[in-house]
């Protein structure tokens, strides 16, 4: 461009646009003068006092939008900006328009036609407006400019009135702190398993106080390795993220830190992966010391290799020839003090952990057995745990309801008893940073003489969840363990036999096939049986004497 162009655009910056106008006549006049000199689409983003913020020139068919950094949506139902751009052609609004209203939550859209050898200028207007799905964009006729009667100062602020009250009665949850659209791609496993997974993720959401708006599956042929799924339907769901008033979206698989660059550089929402969804639960679950050096353990250990930027070459240790320059940045300053952290609390982690070996020194020295419940989250551990010993560990229906280990005595007739401890639940997929801060809190069950592994019998897919705990238990070296099963929510099965007598035989058939009883934690009469298991697997010599009432 020729510097008299340049010099002409950054004039631009000096127009005001009067309140209550969406673009004044001479203002429109002078685009639609420059726009034909450059031949090329040129568009401002105006303010809600009336100022112009950005000059954008494009190319024949648009303009790309850029960063609005001084204008982030966050909370906010619309930016507090209005674009208007020329169209050379005299087309109308084009869906790449509406796509960028969309997704950028303009004020207003206005697209400025003109006919060579006319003197009239059009312009045709486009905004969201709420509806039953939460926003949808509404385009409308081409008209003059001096025939569009718009008072901007009153119809913005009631539009976005108009959008935060159909966001508020969308809402089922009340008591939320975010709203996320849950996303599964996968290329393995069947349809089945990913809407159980799927399901999963709800529920995680549902424990960390966030409402589920929307939910995309998806299950391509190959993953895409910028978005997981194709750039379209990234989009896609973007623009319905935005139409329902999300926040955030929620991937079920773990993003690598080149995916979360990819997705959040396409939209301003939040994203996050099931591995942070998790370790934000366990973070606001943690209540014991313990807890709290483990969970913010592996937050550390997460979030350091998502730390982006030039590599090692800005090291502060570096020196010599290519060392020389500005020092170290504020980046690599962020990564030594992470890894100072983790080193700090690796130490500490180490030393409560000695405190916990002399406590179970000492329990050994008495001869006292040990019994470890285990199981997958929300099975009915800690439920478990109150009945057996009636004992008032922290219940809820909800996933990792309980994080910190907790032990308790449970009493036999003649004097006698074991130590019974609840640990935290498993779940499909568990970070790995998480299975490895969490080691030496699983500690407790390497010295367990038995593990009950409990079991919840309504779920649909029970079975894959003991395979699943079985083998985080292989991995933490834990297989060879001698394993109680307990089918736990035994009252749950009447209702399941009602609906579901294939699943309901199912349980039945698996309960009698293997080692196992059958409860409901919230009966205590029901726990006779597993009582009686008990002491006779401790006691054997008593098997004629066995006479118990939990």
């Amino acid at each position: 461009m020729k510097s008299s162009q340049i010099q002409s655009l950054e004039r631009l910056y000096r127009r005001r646009v009067p309140v209550a106008e969406f673009c004044s006549h001479d203002l429109a006049v002078r685009l639609i003068e420059l726009s034909g000199d450059l031949r090329r689409q040129i568009g401002i983003l105006v303010n809600r006092t009336g100022n112009v913020e950005y000059v954008i020139v494009g190319d024949e068919k648009g303009v790309v939008i850029p960063e609005l950094r001084d204008y982030p949506l966050g909370k906010r139902v619309l930016r507090g900006l209005r674009l208007i751009h020329t169209h050379l052609k005299n087309e109308p609004v084009s869906e790449d328009d509406l796509t960028d209203l969309s997704l950028l939550r303009f004020d207003l859209l206005a697209a400025l036609l003109y006919t060579p050898g006319k003197n009239q200028i059009y312009a045709q207007l486009a905004w969201l407006t709420p509806d039953q799905r939460g926003a949808s964009t509404t385009v409308d006729p081409v008209a003059l400019l001096e025939h569009i009667e718009l008072d901007c100062s009153h119809a913005i602020s009631e539009l976005e009135a108009d959008l935060e009250k159909a966001a508020r009665s969308m809402s089922k949850e009340k008591d939320v702190l975010e709203r996320a659209i849950l996303i599964s791609v996968t290329t393995s496993g069947t349809r089945q398993e990913a809407e159980d997974s799927m399901a999963e993720l709800r529920e995680l959401a549902r424990t960390a106080r966030v409402e589920a708006l929307d939910e995309f599956i998806q299950r391509p042929k190959k993953l895409n390795p910028r978005f997981l799924m194709g750039e379209g339907m990234m989009r896609d769901v973007v623009i319905r993220a935005m139409q329902r008033g999300a926040s955030m979206l929620i991937f079920d698989q773990e993003l690598t830190p080149a995916q979360i660059r990819c997705i959040s550089a396409m939209t301003e929402l939040k994203v996050i992966d099931r591995s942070q969804l998790i370790l934000d639960i366990f973070a606001r679950r943690a209540k014991t010391l313990d807890g709290k050096v483990q969970v913010e353990l592996a937050q550390l250990k997460y979030l350091l290799p998502r730390l982006t930027g030039r590599g090692v070459q800005m090291s502060r240790l570096m020196g010599g020839i290519g060392g020389r320059g500005p020092g170290e940045t504020k980046l690599e300053t962020d990564r030594r003090r992470i890894r100072d952290r983790i080193a700090s609390l690796e130490r500490e982690l180490k030393e409560l952990s000695q405190g916990r070996d002399q406590r179970r020194k000492q329990r050994a020295k008495a001869g006292v057995p040990i019994i470890s419940i285990v199981g997958y989250t929300n099975a009915g551990k800690s439920t478990l745990l109150n009945a057996l010993t009636k004992s008032d560990v922290f219940t809820e229906d909800l996933l990792f309801a309980t994080l910190d280990t907790s032990s308790r005595r449970l009493r036999f007739p003649r004097e006698r008893e074991v130590i019974i401890t609840d640990t935290v639940g498993f779940i499909r997929s568990l970070p790995k940073s998480l299975l490895g801060a969490f080691k030496a809190t699983l500690e407790e069950m390497r010295d367990a003489d038995l593990l009950l592994h409990v079991v919840d019998a309504s779920h649909p897919r029970f079975k894959d969840q003991i395979a699943q705990v079985r083998t985080i238990l292989a991995e933490l070296e834990l297989g060879d363990k001698q394993e109680l099963l307990v089918y736990n929510k035994a009252d749950l099965l009447d209702d399941m036999r009602k609906k579901d007598m294939v699943a309901f035989l199912r349980v039945r058939q698996s309960a009698r096939t293997q080692n196992s009883v059958t409860v409901s934690a919230r009966d205590r009469k029901s726990l006779k049986p597993l009582m009686d298991e008990l002491q006779r697997r401790f006691w054997p010599e008593d098997e004629g004497f066995i006479q118990t009432a939990p």
